[in-house]
């Protein structure tokens, strides 16, 4: 199977006489980096409260995308390096379709969706380094090819701009049906009433 970032997965992965050191830290980025990630969105839950609601329902988006990103691997059937005998897999991987990256659509998903709301962009810039860094280790060590990662982040892009789109409509409608139409004033129905001459004695 020919593929247009064979070249470039050729110049990223380990091999089959990778340096060890380097190869050990792919490997714990490989494994732990979506551990790390959550462990950012944790934090971020804790430092700003006034965000949880948010991180809360970008978690529940997270878990869409995980959905969405395995079911498109499947239907688009591209394998992973390995199994394609490029190079060995320095990680115990099963045999699932590869692109795009479940990893990095999570992962990045979890990264933009920080990144868009300023008092969550240190946290998201954090995410999007372990984002990055997780893919480049996941090509590292032989069970991703660079595009299934950059198909995962722009999956991750797609989906995030729909939940935006959708939170945005529902707040349109939440606050057109919080707006009650005042009634007009009523027409006074009371009559002044009427001073009656006395007759003269």
């Amino acid at each position: 199977m020919t593929r247009p970032d064979m070249a470039l997965f050729l110049a990223m992965t380990a091999g089959g006489s990778p340096a060890s050191w380097l190869l050990s830290i792919a490997e714990v980025l490989a494994r732990f980096g979506p551990c790390a990630s959550a462990g950012v969105m944790l934090w971020a839950g804790i430092r700003r409260r006034d965000e949880r609601g948010y991180l809360l329902a970008l978690l529940c988006m997270a878990a869409v995308a995980s959905l969405v990103a395995h079911a498109l691997a499947s239907a688009l059937g591209y394998p992973r390096p390995f199994m394609l005998g490029l190079a060995p897999s320095h990680m115990p991987h099963g045999g699932s379709d590869g692109l795009p990256s479940t990893h990095a659509t999570v992962m990045g998903l979890v990264a933009f969706g920080m990144l868009v709301r300023r008092p969550l962009r240190p946290f998201g810039a954090t995410a999007m380094f372990l984002a990055l860094a997780t893919g480049w280790a996941r090509i590292r060590v032989g069970v991703h090819f660079p595009l299934d990662v950059v198909a995962g982040l722009g999956l991750a892009a797609a989906l995030l701009t729909g939940f935006l789109a959708l939170q945005w409509q529902l707040r349109i409608r939440l606050g057109a049906q919080a707006v009650i139409p005042q009634a007009p004033p009523a027409p006074s129905s009371a009559i002044a009433p009427s001073h009656r001459e006395e007759p003269l004695p």
